[in-house]
């Protein structure tokens, strides 16, 4: 990124946006979200989308992951 896009993005509302798989990401607010993403319904600056995702995406693995190794547990025990 540029020097003259990191002062544009300092000032630039963003939101914060999450796919199937529950993995989260900071998008432009007034850009239509990517296909397979949805808004969770957090604005703000890029500081405080992070801080949110943060806070909320405490396991990085993807939810089918997740899932998969939940199952594997089950026939294990």
């Amino acid at each position: 990124m540029r020097d003259d896009e990191l002062d544009w993005g300092d000032r630039e509302v963003y939101k914060v946006i999450v796919n199937h798989e529950e993995q989260y990401s900071v998008w432009p607010a007034l850009r239509e979200n990517a296909l397979g993403w949805n808004d969770v319904g957090k604005v703000g600056t890029k500081a405080e989308c992070l801080e949110y995702i943060q806070e909320v995406w405490t396991d990085m693995r993807p939810l089918s992951l997740r899932k998969k190794m939940e199952e594997l547990d089950k026939d294990r025990g």
